[in-house]
């Protein structure tokens, strides 16, 4: 959320509840640890996060807006900034070749965990949880480019 722009319609403190809201809502749950906690928690992030950015695509193609016809003499706006959609796609990509290297992601990206937490979550060493953030982060940056090239 710190590389988002100001007027970001999800604030920091708006996610942050949505999320602990989801997490009372979620019946039966034997919390293993803090770590499986802050692991349910980031995944939770995540998908708040990709499905606000959904929501905000949809409404951006048109949601259920009129049709009007093109007018070529129209400028353009580009939107600068992550596709969250994109990111989530490829993270599920990931997760399917190396679900740690997913997780993760998920934990540090999502979940703003530090190498130290995730790698208390994984049960793995700093080292690994840095290995694999190497990799994955150059793994997901080829992803994107090969689906959105410029």
């Amino acid at each position: 959320m710190a590389s988002e722009r100001a007027g970001h319609t999800l604030q920091t403190t708006a996610l942050i509840n949505e999320a602990y809201v989801r997490l009372l809502d979620v019946q039966h749950v034997n919390w293993q640890n803090r770590a499986h906690f802050l692991a349910m928690a980031a995944r939770l992030m995540r998908r708040i996060l990709v499905d606000a950015a959904r929501s905000k695509r949809y409404q951006k193609r048109g949601g259920n807006a009129m049709r009007v016809t093109f007018d070529e003499q129209l400028p353009v706006a580009n939107e600068a900034g992550h596709d969250l959609v994109a990111i989530d796609d490829a993270l599920e990509a990931l997760a399917r070749v190396d679900p740690r290297k997913s997780q993760v992601v998920e934990l540090r990206f999502f979940g703003g965990l530090s190498v130290e937490e995730a790698a208390t979550v994984l049960k793995v060493s700093p080292d690994t949880v840095k290995r694999d953030w190497r990799l994955a982060k150059t793994w997901l940056l080829r992803e994107l480019r090969s689906a959105h090239p410029i």
